[in-house]
């Protein structure tokens, strides 16, 4: 089974981490920045195909948001408060937030939605989006370049001791979704505490 995986992704890898990147993103991109330093992958290359891919995935989302309005507002109901924080977000800082919502935990899928249930301009998100697209496969298959040996020696630890890579990687990543998930609280709290003393403000008025 490895080592279909490994001639797998050595004959159709460019294709493979197109559409992962279309898809998902940065374990795809890791990967791919594994494969370069092995020499299995051409940086440049590697690079451009991941960022077409997250390009086209953002896309992708935006165009439902902006023409499937009865889907969205089917999905809004059970996603309403990451609605309404990137929302939030969008209309504070502006498009700043295309450039960095491949980053934000859980508002990568939203905030392209979110954008295209509004007039936004579409060619406006499409050239951010691509710059954006680039950038972030850039930083991340380079990253992964540059530690490609060190991935590997994990990656093979992990292989040998599953039985400890398993629940360490589950507290990770339930680490990173507890953090996201109270940034996400304490600036929707906050939204809610301003409003609420805007409407006692104008009460007393």
């Amino acid at each position: 089974m490895e080592q279909f995986l490994i001639n797998a992704l050595t004959e159709y890898g460019y294709i493979i981490l197109f559409i992962w990147s279309i898809m998902e993103g940065e374990l795809g991109l890791v990967m791919a920045g594994t494969m370069v330093h092995t020499g299995h992958m051409n940086l440049p290359t590697a690079i451009l195909v991941a960022g077409l891919g997250g390009f086209v995935g953002d896309q992708i989302y935006f165009y439902i948001g902006r023409y499937n309005k009865k889907w969205i507002h089917q999905y809004l109901a059970n996603h309403r408060r990451k609605f309404a924080l990137a929302h939030l977000l969008l209309k504070k800082y502006g498009w700043p937030v295309i450039f960095i919502q491949r980053y934000l935990y859980g508002l990568r899928t939203i905030i392209p939605m979110s954008i295209g249930l509004t007039r936004y301009d579409a060619k406006k998100f499409a050239i951010i989006n691509f710059v954006s697209a680039q950038v972030w496969a850039a930083i991340t298959i380079i990253l992964a370049y540059i530690f490609g040996e060190q991935i590997m020696q994990v990656i093979e630890y992990a292989k040998h001791h599953w039985y400890f890579a398993l629940p360490i990687a589950g507290l990770f990543f339930a680490g990173i979704a507890y953090t996201f998930k109270r940034i996400e609280d304490n600036i929707l709290k906050r939204r809610e505490k301003r409003y609420e003393n805007r409407n006692s403000t104008s009460a007393t008025k």
